[in-house]
C-alpha cells in the first residue's frame, strides 16, 4: 500500500482547529501514514482513541514534523475491537498501543508483548482492574542466567515502579519496567470539563513539572477560546519555566554525583536546587510554581523590586552552580564512571522516539523551543544543547549546558520585562474543536490534546509525559550493562513514575 504524508491535515503548534479539519482515513491508510510519517523523520507525539458512537472508537495519531514546525492530524475509526499493530514496524507506538488496548479494550494485532501500561480495568470490560504489577514478564533462560527484581517499594523517599532484571553474573540482558502503581485517572477525569479543579489536576500531573504541565494546559484553552495571553504574561511564563528546568537540572547533576559516591557536588547542588526553587516562591509564593500559570496568563506579576532580587539571586546561583559542577567534570573518577555507561546510539534514540535531554545527548538537535516555539519563545529562542556520546556523561553534560542557557535567558527576560497586565480573561472555548499545545519541559515534551464538543466542553483530553516517550530508553541503556549501573542509568534520565500513570 502507498500513502503520501502531504495531502494529510496540519496545524501549528498552539493552534485550534475544526475536528472536522483532522483527515479522515481508512485503517490500513491510517497505519501507513504513521508508518512512512516516522520512517520520513516524522514522530508520534500522541497517539489515543476515543469512543464515539456504541462500540466504534476514533484513533487519532498527532506526529510532529520538526523541519517544517508543523504537526499532522488524522484518524481513523475502528468498528470491530481490531486494527494492524504499528509497533513491528514502528517502534516508537510500542508503549501507545499498549494503553489503548488498556484504555479502549481495541486489539491491535501482531503487537510483540501486549500487556497492562497502568493495569486500569478497560480492557477487561469489568468494574475491576486487574491487580497491579500482576503480569508475564520477558525471562532470559539458560545456565548461570538469574532474575533480579526491584520495587516497586523503594529505599529512600521515592515513587513506586518495579524493575525486572535479566542477568548472567552483574551483566544486564534485559531490563522490563512495570508501572502503573499510582494511576490515579486523570485524563478520565478531565473529561467534561474544564472546571474549577482542572487547572489544579495539571499541576499536580507530575508535581517536579507543574509550570510545564500547566504552561501547556493554559496554551490549549487559550487556542480553543480564541484568546491569546498577553505579552508581559508570555514573558513570565517563560522565565518560570526555565527556572523549573534550572532547578530539575541543578537536582539531577547534584543527584547524579551522589550515585557515584561525590559528595562536594551532591551537597552543593542540593542547596542550589532550593535556591533555584526558591526563585520561584519569591515570584507566586510556592517552589514548584502552583498558582503562577493559568489560563490567560498568569496569577502573579513581577515589579520593580521583586525583579532586582531575583536577577541578584540568579547571579549568586550561577556563579555557585559553576563551581559545583566543574568539580565533577575535573574529577577523574567521576569521569570513569560516567563516561560509557548507558550509551544509547543515535539511531536507537531515533527509533524510539525518544525527548528530552536524552535525545539531545545522542546528537538529535530536537527541542520544541526551537523546533515548534510557541508564546516568548517565538520572540526568544534558547540554542539547542547536544553532545554526541548518548551515555550517562552526555545526558549529565546536557544538563549543564541548559543550565547555562537558561539562565541567560531568565536574566534577558527580567531585564526586558515588558509592561501591560499579565492576564485576561479566556473567552468559552469553541464548540467541535482539536488543540494541540507542546511544551519543552525539563524532561522532554509535553503534549496535550483536547477535542471539545457541541456545548464546548473537553470530550477527551490526551497527556503525554515526557516520561512515557522514555521509560523504554532506560530500559535499552541498561541492556549489556553492570547491574550495578541501574541507579547511574536511572538517575540520568529521571523519568517520572506518577506522569507517567497519571
Amino acid at each position: 500500500m502507498s500513502v503520501s504524508i502531504s495531502n494529510i491535515f496540519s496545524m501549528s503548534n498552539g493552534q485550534a482547529a475544526d475536528v472536522r479539519d483532522a483527515t479522515a482515513m481508512s485503517r490500513g491508510d491510517f497505519c501507513e501514514s504513521v508508518i512512512e510519517a516516522v520512517r520520513q523523520g516524522l514522530r508520534i507525539s500522541a497517539l489515543f482513541g476515543q469512543k464515539v458512537e456504541g462500540n466504534r472508537v476514533r484513533l487519532f495519531a498527532v506526529l510532529s514534523h520538526d523541519a517544517e514546525s508543523s504537526l499532522l492530524l488524522f484518524h481513523t475509526d475502528i468498528d470491530d475491537g481490531r486494527y494492524e499493530s504499528l509497533t513491528p514496524r514502528c517502534t516508537q507506538a510500542h508503549w501507545f498501543e499498549r494503553e489503548i488496548f488498556e484504555q479502549l479494550a481495541v486489539m491491535p494485532c501482531g503487537h510483540p508483548w501486549l500487556k497492562p501500561i497502568r493495569f486500569s480495568a478497560s480492557a477487561r470490560g469489568t468494574a475491576e482492574a486487574p491487580e497491579i504489577g500482576v503480569a508475564d514478564f520477558f525471562r532470559v533462560e539458560g545456565e548461570e542466567v538469574h532474575e533480579v527484581a526491584v520495587g516497586p517499594v523503594h529505599a529512600g523517599i521515592i515513587e513506586p515502579g518495579h524493575f525486572r532484571f535479566q542477568c548472567h553474573g552483574e551483566n544486564v540482558f534485559h531490563l522490563e519496567i512495570s508501572l502503573g502503581y499510582q494511576h490515579r485517572g486523570i485524563e478520565r477525569r478531565l473529561a467534561g470539563g474544564p472546571d474549577r479543579r482542572t487547572v489544579h489536576y495539571m499541576e499536580t500531573l507530575a508535581g517536579d513539572t507543574t509550570i510545564g504541565h500547566s504552561l501547556a494546559y493554559s496554551e490549549l484553552v487559550e487556542a480553543l477560546g480564541g484568546t491569546p495571553a498577553p505579552a508581559k504574561a508570555q514573558v513570565l511564563r517563560g522565565i518560570a519555566l526555565e527556572l523549573e528546568r534550572i532547578a530539575n537540572h541543578t537536582g539531577d547533576l547534584g543527584a547524579l554525583a551522589g550515585d557515584v559516591g561525590y559528595l562536594p557536588t551532591l551537597s552543593y547542588c542540593g542547596r542550589i536546587r532550593g535556591d533555584a526553587l526558591n526563585m520561584t516562591a519569591l515570584i507566586c509564593g510556592n517552589r514548584f510554581g502552583r498558582g503562577l500559570v493559568r489560563p490567560g496568563g498568569t496569577g502573579f506579576d513581577v515589579e520593580g523590586q521583586r525583579r532586582d532580587e531575583l536577577l541578584r539571586r540568579l547571579d549568586t546561583l550561577e556563579e555557585d552552580l559553576r563551581v559545583a559542577v566543574d568539580l565533577l567534570w575535573n574529577s577523574s573518577s567521576v569521569m570513569a564512571r560516567f563516561e560509557g555507561t548507558g550509551a544509547i546510539s543515535k539511531e536507537e534514540c531515533a527509533a524510539m522516539g525518544l525527548v528530552g535531554p536524552a535525545t539531545r545527548a545522542c546528537g538529535i538537535e530536537r527541542d520544541i523551543r526551537c523546533d515548534m516555539p510557541h508564546g516568548i519563545f517565538q520572540l526568544g529562542q534558547i540554542p539547542v544543547s547536544t553532545c554526541r556520546t548518548g551515555d550517562v556523561f552526555a545526558r549529565a553534560y546536557v544538563r549543564w549546558l541548559e543550565i547555562q542557557r537558561s539562565i541567560t535567558f531568565v536574566r534577558e527576560q527580567l531585564k526586558g520585562l515588558p509592561g501591560g497586565a499579565e492576564r485576561i480573561s479566556v473567552r468559552p472555548l469553541e464548540p467541535d474543536r482539536i488543540a494541540v499545545s507542546l511544551v519543552e519541559g525539563w524532561r522532554g515534551e509535553i503534549c496535550h490534546v483536547a477535542l471539545t464538543g457541541p456545548e464546548g466542553k473537553f470530550t477527551a483530553y490526551k497527556v503525554v509525559d515526557p516520561s512515557f516517550h522514555n521509560w523504554f530508553g532506560l530500559a535499552r541503556a541498561l541492556r549489556g550493562q553492570q547491574i550495578s549501573d541501574f541507579p547511574l542509568c536511572n538517575k540520568s534520565f529521571n523519568l517520572s513514575y506518577c506522569g507517567h500513570d497519571l
